[in-house]
């Protein structure tokens, strides 16, 4: 330590003239601010009439800068000054985020202390590169049979939940953070209704999914910018545990939120609107948000990301760009959750990419049986429905009709029935020889 070197660089901050900016207009979701040299990214403090704002730069102009703020524009004037901070928004990481319910900038609301053995980073992060990632080759159980064993996960694997509203994604998602063996979980609870929040952290994922989780809340109230930061916050949370040698597993509710804050962020920067509305940054956003999560040199972040589909349609602008990034997909049927069928996974419509690499040749020859069965009772469906199949003219549809209440039963699973991964594979092996398939079948 040396005294007098700490005094001349106290001195010396003190004596450097404060820069500051104005804001020169708000319009909608956006505050514009003159008289400061910014960077895209970086974050200003704006003095507002009820207290300061935090904002983000997020386009530039020639005489100007685009700023988002992480809170309403109330307060804020033309002329009100605009001090530089230097740098991007920062967020904690750490363990001592663990069983800790925080917003979109890492700030406790669960009530609780105020956090410790934690440090300060920026929230955007860099994917891994692609030469650095591990292959994906060790089975991720969650503990739902039909996830474990139909569309199976592994360590490092990204896979997409499907479904439009009201079909049971949150209700999957706590499932699997219960389920799963990963020692640390993260969850983005993006754009997510307020009601909904305390309902899910103490009703489905309980004391125990708590403990060993971080739960990042952003509702459907707050401003755009808060909800795109909160998807990048988890993230970030993720990839530091990650990059201490821990498996994560990172919950995303839902991505298809985070896009629409996105499309608001663009629009109100004076990005053209493009497919359906959506300006061409949401779609260069997608692969850069969903690319950090996956295998790396040590640890793994086993991304699962909810889709909100537009009317039930898979093939929105959204939908189908994350599945083109994603390793896998899971489509919930709005069908099958008002027959009571829960977790009402399609498995005929869903698919894990990495399933030869985490499966046996017996395991995946017991998961066709399975599929045949489904398919054979789908096609026959309507012949069924109004009693025109003769059986005997089809012994796989026979069959299919003989196992559904087994197959059923195997499929459906209540929320607090968790169950082990080689139980899973046990049962689908009983079904799957309980007779024979014909050839070529």
């Amino acid at each position: 330590m040396n005294p007098l070197a700490d005094l001349t660089a106290d001195l010396t901050a003190a004596a450097r003239p404060r820069v500051t900016g104005a804001v020169t207009s708000a319009v909608g979701l956006s505050i514009d601010v003159a008289g400061l040299e910014l960077a895209v990214g970086e974050a200003v403090r704006i003095e507002g009439d009820e207290g300061p704002i935090m904002a983000e730069v997020v386009a530039l102009h020639a005489t100007h800068a685009t700023c988002m703020p992480v809170s309403d524009l109330r307060g804020v004037r033309a002329g009100n000054r605009v001090a530089p901070t230097g740098g991007s928004l920062r967020v904690p990481v750490g363990p001592g985020l663990l069983g800790r319910v925080v917003d979109a900038l890492g700030r406790p609301m669960d009530g609780g202390p105020p956090l410790t053995n934690v440090q300060y980073v920026g929230s955007d992060g860099t994917p891994p590169p692609a030469m650095d990632r591990e292959r994906i080759g060790t089975p991720m159980p969650l503990g739902v049979r039909a996830m474990d064993t139909l569309v199976p996960c592994g360590r490092g694997q990204r896979l997409g939940i499907f479904a439009g509203s009201g079909v049971g994604k949150s209700s999957l998602l706590s499932m699997i953070v219960r389920g799963s063996d990963a020692p640390v979980c993260v969850l983005a609870l993006v754009g997510e209704r307020g009601r909904e929040v305390r309902e899910f952290v103490e009703g489905d994922l309980g004391p125990e999914g708590l403990a060993r989780s971080v739960v990042v809340v952003a509702t459907s109230d707050e401003p755009a910018l808060v909800r795109l930061r909160a998807a990048s916050t988890a993230t970030r949370i993720a990839e530091w545990f990650r990059d201490t040698g821990d498996d994560v597993v990172l919950c995303m509710d839902s991505v298809t939120r985070v896009a629409m804050a996105q499309r608001e962020v663009g629009l109100a920067s004076g990005e053209p609107p493009a497919t359906r509305g959506y300006p061409p940054s949401v779609f260069g956003l997608m692969p850069r948000l969903l690319e950090r999560a996956g295998m790396a040199k040590t640890g793994s972040i086993t991304g699962l990301y909810t889709v909100l589909v537009d009317g039930d349609d898979l093939n929105d602008p959204i939908a189908d760009n994350v599945r083109s990034i994603l390793d896998g997909h899971i489509v919930l049927s709005r069908k099958l959750a008002t027959q009571g069928h829960f977790p009402a996974i399609d498995v005929l419509e869903s698919i894990s990419r990495a399933n030869k690499a985490l499966t046996t040749p017996e395991q995946r020859a017991d998961a066709s049986v399975l599929r045949s069965l489904l398919a054979a009772r789908r096609d026959a469906k309507d012949l069924i429905d109004i009693g025109a199949y003769v059986p005997g003219s089809n012994p796989t549809v026979d069959r299919a009709l003989r196992q559904a209440d087994t197959i059923d039963g195997f499929l459906r699973q209540d929320m607090e029935d968790l169950t082990p991964a080689a139980l899973s594979w046990s049962a689908l092996h009983d079904i799957a020889n309980d007779g024979a398939l014909p050839a070529g079948r």
